[in-house]
């Protein structure tokens, strides 16, 4: 009889707000995924879909929001792709995708999932703030809940991503709406009273109280940030997607849950071409 996979207790962490710098955002959530990556997959793979295209953890799809167009014959990178269930998505409908993500651990299960699919993508492991591509190198780059909620230098990196655009080419991404960092991370009634400022820029980082280090740390930047972002890097916004919650759709993913969702966005698509 096959015995269930039984996870590591996690490692006692504490919780804190404090200003971190880049260096130490990637030497703590590299390992973080890489450490996470085999429970990740096994939890919410067949959720993702190992050809799937979801945007976010209310489930809805890019087959349905369209929000990258017609990626058919187009050169594509996913930022922060994990197993690249994604990019193997934009394969299948005949677009060139890449993925990129800075877990080994991560791309060690792409590599799994293209055995078992027959749909390869090829994937690179690296950081979104220095990408390995020469500019102009594609149509569409995306990131759907990957790399840029852990980047500290966010503005290095969305001009990495204008860099490597081609003219009038889709920049699209979807992030924790930053209206829920006012809330506790709380899939329950109590993950609806706001507790915290939505102007408090501070990251959340987490320690581990037995070596010190560093082991995650989260990026918060309002609406009204990633707007500047974008238009400073020279992208001009064409949609901001916020998916409603299915009816009938009883996930609990993280703080993600029917509860709040019927109620208050958990997910923000922005979606901008390269003028």
């Amino acid at each position: 009889m096959e015995q269930p996979i039984v996870w590591p207790a996690p490692t006692p962490v504490r919780a804190e707000r404090r200003p971190v710098n880049e260096d130490e955002s990637r030497r703590a959530n590299g390992p973080d995924w890489d450490r996470y990556a085999d429970e990740y997959q096994d939890t919410h793979g067949t959720f993702l879909g190992d050809t799937g295209f979801v945007w976010g953890p209310e489930g809805i799809g890019e087959a349905e929001l369209r929000v990258l167009g017609d990626v058919g014959g187009k050169d594509v990178l996913e930022l922060g792709s994990g197993a690249c269930q994604c990019s193997r998505w934009v394969r299948s409908q005949g677009g060139r995708a890449i993925g990129l993500d800075l877990s080994h651990r991560q791309l060690q299960h792409s590599r799994r999932i293209d055995d078992s699919t027959g749909i390869v993508v090829p994937a690179v492991q690296a950081t979104a703030t220095d990408l390995p591509f020469a500019a102009a190198s594609f149509d569409v780059v995306f990131c759907s809940f990957g790399a840029l909620q852990f980047i500290r230098d966010i503005d290095v990196a969305v001009a990495e991503v204008a860099r490597v655009l081609r003219r009038g080419g889709r920049f699209a991404f979807s992030i924790t709406h930053p209206t829920r960092w006012m809330f506790p991370d709380d899939p329950g009634e109590d993950g609806l009273v706001a507790s915290q400022s939505y102007w408090d820029r501070t990251p959340y980082v987490e320690v581990d109280d037995a070596t010190g280090l560093t082991t995650y740390v989260e990026h918060h930047r309002t609406l009204g940030d990633w707007v500047a972002l974008l238009a400073g890097a020279g992208f001009r916004i064409t949609d901001l997607v916020e998916p409603q919650w299915p009816e009938d759709h009883d996930r609990v993913w993280g703080g993600w849950s029917r509860v709040r969702g019927l109620l208050t966005p958990g997910t923000a698509i922005f979606a901008a071409n390269l003028d």
